[in-house]
């Protein structure tokens, strides 16, 4: 049984191997990365994955909505500086080798058999692989609501990690490269429920690791300002309410938890707001 399970478990460091070389071979000599510990080098290819999804998602929205799509969707005054998103950029550099250590350590609990992780999608049925999804998402979502709200509410927390984030607090600040623009703790910390869910609910390997580095992208979405308005989805309109009010809209994926807690605030219900003062202004 224990050589089963062992065999098993080899699975997993068989299929982290092979992410490895197919990053790592790519961007480096092999006598930089072959002679490392598997650890190492499932961390710079984290590293080195996590960079370049970064700037490439930031890169290309950036060129789409403030070149492409100049005054569709943002007029000219609403459009960061270049000194806003390169600090933005800064801020997110500082904290990639930290942020890519979480998913490094979620890989070696799973290879050590500590998760719920499996391997094959096969092992369960289609209708089972996509409860467990499911399953798992609400449980980032709740645990991604609760730490982003808290890390609010805790008036160290706040001070001490998110404040960092929160700098980029008017609609001309935000930009998508300030989706990973956080204090490496705090970008940690609100990550931390992909990993908590592990030992929770069973999942895929490959989805789980493909979920996490979405993170990346659904990140510089929800900071571009532009509200897509697709219920019961947690856009851009709403997350730059809560930058701009920082008591609204914590969730993550969708408004579901911000709805069932109370801390919900439609930002085409800001406009219609905005308007009223306006004409009572007038």
């Amino acid at each position: 049984m224990a050589v089963d399970n062992a065999s098993y478990l080899m699975q997993f460091v068989d299929e982290t191997s092979f992410y490895n070389r197919i990053v790592l071979s790519h961007l480096l000599p092999a006598s930089l990365w072959e002679p490392l510990p598997h650890f190492l080098q499932t961390w710079l290819r984290n590293y080195l994955a996590g960079n370049l999804l970064y700037f490439i998602s930031g890169f290309l929205w950036c060129f789409y909505i403030y070149h492409l799509k100049l005054n569709v969707y943002l007029p000219q005054d609403a459009i960061p500086t270049r000194k806003a998103m390169l600090l933005q950029i800064h801020v997110a550099m500082k904290a990639m080798p930290c942020y890519t250590l979480l998913p490094t350590v979620s890989e070696y609990m799973i290879e050590s058999g500590w998760t719920r992780c499996y391997s094959r999608i096969g092992e369960l049925s289609w209708i089972l692989y996509f409860v467990s999804i499911a399953t798992y998402l609400v449980l980032v979502e709740f645990g991604i609501y609760w730490m982003h709200r808290e890390l609010h509410d805790i008036k160290p927390l706040y001070k001490h990690l998110h404040a960092t984030h929160h700098i980029y607090n008017k609609q001309n600040t935000l930009s998508p490269f300030a989706g990973l623009a956080f204090h490496p703790v705090d970008g940690i910390l609100q990550a931390l429920p992909h990993v908590i869910a592990l030992f929770i609910v069973p999942i895929h390997f490959t989805t789980h690791l493909g979920l996490l580095f979405m993170e990346a992208i659904w990140t510089a979405n929800i900071h571009d300002c532009i509200h897509g308005n697709i219920w019961p989805v947690m856009g851009a309109g709403y997350h730059t309410i809560h930058h701009t009010t920082y008591k609204h809209n914590y969730g993550h994926y969708t408004i579901w938890m911000d709805w069932m807690f109370g801390s919900l605030k439609d930002p085409l219900l800001e406009d219609v707001d905005n308007r009223d003062i306006s004409k009572k202004a007038e």
